[in-house]
């Protein structure tokens, strides 16, 4: 077994377990985004407005990209929880294994893929000219970046699949010191412009894949592979990727509906771009809790129904349901509040319009945190119960919303469409998601709701 960092969420009280587990991830998604927002902060005060709409226009690509391979990592890490629920470490470990061959793999072909064409794909964005240039230096540095991602998500998402989630919150808040220190350096001392933000993400993420690699090697004997479990498993290699890839798509079909809306708010120019990038890093700063509550849910519910408990599957999600709509009306005072001051931030307090449309954003965001809260526990849980393919239509329920505001309100109403279209992505998710989440935990009791049931995601409705 483990040396004691390992949580099992089958037993106790279901609201102190989430909240035990989920304090510790949230801290570590503060962080995460805190040296992300720190580009975005750093380019926009040392490099100005110019600069930063350039970092803003890469933002939907890059979690079109960056997305699916977050999405993709957290799918392989779903049987990891099931069979630690279950108590087969000797398939735990097998899946481990055949996800880091399917995450080499995936990795491999998808840097050189995307960092080929991502100059196209700024150019059929109708990325502003003025802009395009460092759009360019930034993400095509973010890309080749890619391993890294794949090697922190995968084994983050392990760790926290046995129940850790502490962990991974030291390695972030390392590496977010790390890339604070980076930016400054290679964008003011050796003047690397756009590019030294994004080099300097990069490097943060792999030393804190690093640092999970060898914290596992160090503390987690349950995870001490063997030679026969190194090999190759097509079993293993079907299951993850079906719950790996429609994962990864959900985040990538989810973007495309952002790059269209990305495209949209190109067209009003680099004043409302830049706004856009701002809004989207406060914004996104106060969600870390949503997304907290997501992840946990998906361990969590992976765990249990792994061990046969629907029952505190329930329990769990009512739970984080009452905590998300409480931390949404806060933060919808805050933003509300004090938007205007949090776009000082990012830009010099001249630039008058900026702020204004900062703060027109957060208000319009804010105001609809709660659904966005759903959607990300409802879907997680939903993900961690073996059905990852409803992650797909979740996601295209997002994309057509965003893509119907960009096409057709945005040429009427301009900016204020933008605003509202997060919102209506949300909404629209929500209005899926839940009957979804019914339809799925009503299947699973009709199943039999047993502690000999054990499912195996190989498709929608687990074996």
């Amino acid at each position: 077994m483990a040396k004691n960092v390992t949580k099992d969420m089958t037993v106790g009280s279901p609201i102190r377990l989430i909240l035990q587990f989920c304090i510790p991830l949230f801290f570590g998604m503060l962080f995460q985004q805190f040296y992300n927002m720190m580009d975005t902060l750093i380019v926009g005060q040392f490099l100005g407005v110019s600069a930063l709409a350039s970092v803003g226009a890469t933002g939907s690509i890059n979690f079109m990209i960056i997305g699916f391979c977050m999405g993709v990592c957290n799918g392989f890490a779903i049987p990891v929880a099931q069979r630690f629920g279950a108590g087969d470490y000797h398939s735990l470990r097998k899946y481990v294994a055949n996800s880091v061959w399917l995450s080499i793999a995936f990795a491999g072909v998808m840097t050189v893929a995307v960092c080929a064409l991502c100059r196209q794909i700024l150019l059929w964005m109708d990325t502003p000219l003025d802009i395009i240039e460092g759009s360019y230096s930034y993400i095509f540095v973010i890309f080749l970046g890619i391993p890294a991602v794949y090697l922190y998500n995968l084994l983050s998402g392990v760790i926290r699949s046995l129940g850790d989630s502490k962990s991974p919150l030291f390695f972030l808040v390392f590496s977010s010191i790390l890339n604070i220190i980076l930016d400054i350096t290679l964008i003011l001392a050796f003047d690397m412009g756009v590019a030294g933000a994004a080099w300097a993400t990069v490097i943060a993420q792999l030393v804190s894949g690093l640092a999970c690699l060898i914290y596992i090697k160090k503390r987690f004997d349950i995870l001490k592979i063997t030679k026969d479990e190194w090999r190759i498993d097509s079993n293993c290699v079907g299951i993850l990727c079906n719950m790996g890839i429609p994962m990864g798509l959900q985040y990538s079909i989810t973007a495309i509906g952002s790059v269209i809306l990305q495209t949209a708010v190109n067209s009003l120019g680099s004043v409302s771009v830049a706004a856009v990038a701002a809004g989207s890093k406060i914004s996104m700063f106060f969600a870390c809790p949503f997304d907290a509550m997501g992840s946990t849910m998906a361990t969590y519910a992976g765990q249990n129904v792994g061990a046969g408990k629907l029952d505190r599957v329930s329990q769990g999600i009512k739970s984080t349901s009452l905590l998300g709509l409480g931390y949404s009306v806060l933060a919808c005072i805050v933003l509300v509040c004090f938007g205007g001051t949090l776009a000082l931030l990012f830009v010099n307090p001249s630039e008058g319009e900026i702020i204004k449309q900062v703060s027109w954003f957060l208000a319009a965001n804010s105001a609809f945190f709660f659904p966005l809260a759903l959607v990300n526990i409802v879907r997680f849980t939903i993900q961690g119960l073996g059905f990852s393919r409803f992650a797909i239509l979740a996601g295209v329920c997002e994309m057509a919303a965003r893509s119907l505001v960009a096409m057709t309100l945005v040429p009427l109403f301009g900016y204020a469409a933008i605003c509202f279209a997060s919102p209506a992505a949300w909404i629209l998710a929500d209005l899926f998601l839940v009957p979804a989440y019914l339809y799925v935990m009503k299947k699973l009791q009709q199943m039999g709701n047993d502690n000999t049931a054990q499912p195996q995601p190989t498709t929608d409705t687990p074996a």
